[in-house]
């Protein structure tokens, strides 16, 4: 194994690429360590020890710290793992890592994200957006039913129609139009807002 190529991603960190091909992304520290350097061989040995304890116990680090910025899904994690350059196997052990303590857990993510926008958007719009970050339905469809006794969709409704609403008085035919076309794409359904738009 031969080091074909080193190239900056920040002034701190390169791409190491091995035998032509991209192998990991190490910090300029690690490299002199390791002895790293363009157009020199690789031993099996070092190899090992950066696939198998550096970068996975540097992956768990980064994955801490992405979720001391906030909750995440899995899905989203791991997006951020690998872009950092972390190679798929290193993710994947720090994703287990963290799934171990309960520090990522995808319905839990599913629950907080529904009641902070249930206010805002309708189930259709939030279910889509849960799906985009990963969540599975299965864990979408069972944070749903945990939230859906105390939520009347009506009743959000209602409330945006109040703060959308141009004047006091009836509504016209434009601005109902209007009202209908903001809430449908806030993903509401069509029976739900007809049947508050005729209170108004």
């Amino acid at each position: 194994m031969t080091v074909t190529e080193l190239r900056a991603v920040t002034k701190q960190k390169f791409q190491v690429e091995i035998d032509g091909q991209p192998a990991f992304v190490l910090y300029k520290g690690e490299l002199s360590r390791c002895h790293i350097e363009k157009g020199r061989g690789i031993s099996p040995e070092t190899y090992r020890e950066i696939t198998e304890e550096i970068l996975p116990k540097r992956a768990k680090m980064r994955a801490m710290h992405l979720l001391e910025q906030g909750d995440r899904t899995r899905r989203g994690l791991e997006d951020k793992l690998l872009k950092s350059g972390y190679p798929p196997h290193a993710a994947e052990e720090a994703l287990a890592y963290v799934e171990s303590f309960h520090y990522i857990d995808d319905k839990r993510y599913a629950l907080s994200y529904i009641l902070s926008q249930k206010d805002k958007k309708g189930k259709t719009r939030i279910q889509m957006e849960l799906r985009r970050k990963g969540v599975s339905q299965e864990d979408i469809d069972q944070a749903f039913s945990e939230t859906e006794e105390d939520t009347d969709p009506r009743e959000t409704i209602r409330e945006l129609i109040r703060k959308k609403k141009r004047g006091e008085g009836p509504i016209d035919e434009k601005e109902r139009n209007r009202l209908y076309g903001f809430l449908m794409r806030r993903g509401f359904s069509s029976s739900e807002i007809l049947s508050v738009l005729r209170e108004f």
